[in-house]
């Protein structure tokens, strides 16, 4: 991922108004991010627990969506899995996170839900939990396929958002 100033985070989202992104609490160290081990940046706001945020490239263009955890939590007693980067957990450490559309219909009350990583580091994740069906295969495959999964789910959940939802 290319680096992200504070100002083009703030400008990027397409699913909350200028005031909510200015608003908007950043992730600490920003100065210090791991850009080139980050397909995304997303972080959850410390003083508002269900909200979180995600930024990334697409279309040459950083491009960021505001989300909302559910209220509720699954036990962490039941396994779930990330529906970006396909990592199994804790039921516990996965949240159903929603996006308000963007333009129109995110105003009329249209939202998109994902099962995501409660802290939204699916960039470590694709990297570090290497299920274990994989580890015998060769690293410098490996990697770069979980990579590309990874953006390419991404990408389709800005879609989602980004698409009006009568556009199939």
């Amino acid at each position: 991922m290319r680096p992200l100033t504070e100002k083009e985070i703030r400008r990027s989202f397409v699913n909350c108004s200028r005031s909510e992104a200015a608003a908007m609490n950043l992730p600490p160290h920003l100065n210090d991010m791991p850009w080139d081990e980050r397909e995304f940046l997303g972080w959850r706001d410390p003083r508002a627990p269900l909200r979180g945020y995600a930024v990334l490239w697409q279309d040459d263009r950083p491009l960021g969506i505001a989300l909302r955890a559910a209220d509720s939590r699954m036990s962490s007693r039941t396994a779930a899995m990330c529906l970006l980067c396909e990592s199994a957990q804790s039921g516990a450490d996965v949240s159903l996170f929603t996006a308000r559309r963007a333009g129109e219909a995110g105003r009329n009350g249209n939202t998109i839900g994902q099962y995501i990583c409660a802290d939204l580091d699916c960039s470590h994740r694709v990297r570090t939990e290497i299920p274990p069906w994989l580890r015998d295969r060769d690293p410098d495959e490996v990697l770069p396929a979980r990579i590309a999964s990874l953006q390419a789910r991404l990408d389709g959940f800005a879609d989602h958002v980004v698409r009006p939802p009568d556009a199939g």
